[in-house]
């Protein structure tokens, strides 16, 4: 997909990243990066609602990146960046050791001087959920090369 052709996927989803799973180790390492240690994330040893501990939602938010590294792809640019987000909910937990995924679809587009905002609807999932872990429309800045 280019600058000039992305435009014909509003609307549409546009991809689906592969399973990452969501270890007790990287949640542990988020939450020392964080200073987030909330005995609900990192204290397996005390009961929990959920039945083990959970990922931070600003973990799984933080994934978006990595989940949409070999999804998104546009070619004749040189680089994008996280310009932002909307209406970010984190509707169900992430037990540790669960597998997530990304769905992107393609919401608005918006031309500028140097390049487009995307504005992509995204639906994280966690694999044998009914419900998504996470959904918020995600702002990226992809700069023309």
């Amino acid at each position: 997909m280019t600058l000039e052709s992305i435009g014909n996927l509003v609307g549409r989803e546009v991809g689906l990243s592969d399973w990452f799973a969501l270890t007790q180790d990287r949640i542990d390492s988020f939450a020392e990066a964080t200073e987030d240690r909330q005995w609900i994330h990192v204290d397996s040893q005390r009961e929990s609602p959920y039945g083990s501990t959970i990922a931070h939602g600003f973990l799984t938010l933080s994934l978006l990146s990595h989940l949409s590294r070999n999804v998104l792809k546009i070619d004749n640019t040189q680089m994008r960046v996280n310009y932002g987000l909307n209406r970010v909910r984190f509707p169900a937990p992430v037990k540790a050791g669960a597998r997530i995924r990304a769905r992107f679809a393609l919401a608005n587009l918006k031309p500028l001087e140097e390049g487009v905002d995307v504005t992509f609807n995204v639906t994280i999932e966690v694999e044998g959920s009914p419900k998504p872990c996470c959904v918020a429309e995600w702002i990226v800045r992809y700069y023309a090369a």
